[in-house]
């Protein structure tokens, strides 16, 4: 039996922000569900925000244990939950998220291919309109700040969608171009499969975080400024929604 996190529901079924589910184990304050809306985390991406109702009792999901055998859902007060426990993921953040990630992946693709395969280095998405996006380079032109903002603005208008599907893991590392950031990457799953997330045309890399469905969804963006975080990292701040 492996001790690996089953993948998150939410990376198969992003729209599915409501469900109905048994609980497995309980303990205060915390329940443990084999199937969740949720998505606990990961590789940049915040928690989803949300909460948990039982006969009546609703609280507030504030954190996520990972487990072999499901994800614990903490909510930190001593309630037990008991019966049919009901799950409904704020909309709004999970929008924001697969938006961020969405263009998380855009940037990283115009900057890979306009850098020469520059690698990420991280990625720090937020609850506002900006987040970054760092990637391992030495300086920034200001033509190619340019150039990197105009693709991921054409690809946005493009309106490309966006898809996933598993492959093995060795065969997607001995594949160039899946595998983008320097020194971490999705893990393997527990069947040996790795999910890549495809833009139709333009881009397919390594991921286990949630979309968009299509490259259209997302606001055009402004790179709002390029830091200097080392000889070798700049981080590219990105403004969504910005004309």
């Amino acid at each position: 039996m492996t001790d690996l996190p089953p993948r998150p529901f939410a990376v198969d079924h992003p729209d599915v922000l409501d469900l109905e589910v048994a609980a497995l184990e309980t303990r205060p304050g915390a329940v443990l569900l084999a199937q969740s809306p949720f998505y606990p985390g990961g590789g940049g991406q915040l928690p989803d925000r949300g909460s948990l109702a039982w006969n009546g009792v609703v609280r507030d999901v504030i954190g996520f244990e990972p487990t072999a055998a499901g994800l614990w859902h903490l909510f930190g007060d001593d309630a037990v939950p008991t019966g049919a426990i009901t799950l409904r993921v704020d909309p709004a953040f999970r929008q924001r998220m697969c938006e961020q990630h969405t263009v998380a992946h855009l940037v990283n693709s115009a900057v890979y291919t306009l850098f020469d395969g520059a690698l990420l280095t991280g990625v720090r998405m937020t609850d506002s309109d900006e987040f970054s996006v760092d990637f391992d380079l030495p300086k920034v032109a200001p033509e190619q700040l340019r150039a990197v903002e105009d693709a991921v603005n054409a690809a946005i208008s493009d309106d490309r969608p966006v898809r996933a599907f598993d492959m093995p893991y060795d065969d997607a590392q001995a594949t160039a171009g899946l595998f983008r950031a320097k020194s971490v990457a999705p893990p393997r799953q527990a069947n040996g499969l790795i999910r890549i997330v495809d833009i139709e045309a333009l881009d397919r890399q390594a991921c286990g975080g949630t979309h968009l469905i299509s490259t259209a969804k997302a606001r055009r963006v402004r790179i709002l400024k390029v830091d200097n975080k080392g000889r070798q990292n700049r981080r590219f701040r990105i403004g969504l929604g910005s004309d």
